[in-house]
């Protein structure tokens, strides 16, 4: 088991939607916590800041040689499936070249460093309707987002077996509070916080809704990478999800159903995917093995607090 207090914990994404949830809680724990990137978020309990960009090799070296962290989490990355169609390179030199990026300064200034390398459950592609997918089970990324993190996943593999100490999560869907709304769950939320307001007319605007995903609380899957950071096996991969499968067009009846109007539903052409995975669900059992780690937050809280977060926010329209 690692021992995180005192310890020197890079984060990459630190100022990001799970980053400042993980930064939180490593603090808490009593880690120095460092982090890396572009400019410095505030308002986070950060030790220090390492300007760095994914896409530059030199300054993660010298981010990296600069921290010289005992663990690093790798968050950074460009996360939207959508995104990457409409830029595959950017989005393949950004998540896989920059994993390996980070893989190769560890290598050359912190080679004792643990790190957990965040893939994505994208990364398995589609399978058979009720298969909950395990960790060995046949990857087909449909997206260059999912390429992009398929390959990220390989390298981590090679650096494991060079000998560094590296932990692989495939963290499946995962929303809360302060998602970007580019995200189903927070554009409805938005959407929903404007038309009570009265900012748009009653009507939500959707993509693709007939597909199966396996939804995490942002703050369970917090957890689970705190959980393996201190006791991932080295060389292993782990599914990050509940190993539920709830339906999109479910979700966003739950949601309407919060409203405090009434509110239609509409798909939007332009915000359908050139591809998309059917049916996408996890097998948590290997982290639950592992760690003790298991979801906790049932998605009805999830959705609650989304929706409070948009309604919280006084220019709500989704973009």
């Amino acid at each position: 088991m690692i021992e995180l207090r005192g310890a020197s914990v890079l984060v990459t994404g630190a100022g990001g939607f799970v980053g400042s949830h993980v930064v939180r809680a490593l603090a808490g724990l009593g880690a120095r916590v460092q982090g890396t990137g572009g400019p410095e978020p505030h308002g986070l309990p950060l030790a220090a800041w390492h300007e760095s960009d994914l896409r530059d090799a030199a300054s993660l070296m010298a981010a990296v040689a600069a921290a010289k962290p005992d663990v690093v989490l790798h968050l950074a990355g460009q996360s939207s499936a959508a995104r990457s169609f409409e830029q595959p390179a950017e989005t393949f030199h950004v998540n896989a070249l920059g994993t390996w990026y980070v893989l190769e300064a560890l290598r050359v200034h912190a080679p004792g460093a643990r790190s957990l390398m965040v893939t994505s459950g994208e990364i398995y592609g589609p399978h058979a309707e009720g298969t909950r997918l395990a960790e060995d089970a046949v990857l087909r990324p449909t997206s260059p987002y999912a390429l992009s993190k398929a390959a990220a996943d390989a390298f981590a593999v090679i650096a494991a077996e060079r000998g560094q100490d590296v932990v692989r999560a495939r963290s499946f869907g995962h929303t809360g509070p302060g998602q970007d709304g580019r995200f189903i769950i927070p554009s409805v939320a938005r959407q929903i916080a404007d038309i009570e307001a009265g900012r748009r007319a009653p009507r939500l605007a959707v993509g693709n809704l007939q597909v199966t995903r396996d939804l995490s609380d942002v703050r369970d899957v917090m957890r689970a990478y705190v959980a393996l950071l201190e006791r991932g096996t080295t060389g292993a991969a782990y599914n990050v999800c509940t190993g539920v499968g709830v339906r999109l067009t479910d979700v966003v009846a739950r949601l309407a159903a919060l409203a405090r109007v009434p509110v239609s539903v509409e798909v939007d052409p332009a915000r359908l995917r050139p591809a998309d995975v059917p049916y996408l669900v996890g097998d948590p059992s290997a982290i639950e093995r592992d760690t003790g780690w298991s979801c906790e937050i049932p998605l009805e809280r999830t959705l609650a607090d989304v929706l409070a977060d948009a309604r919280s926010r006084p220019a709500a329209a989704a973009p």
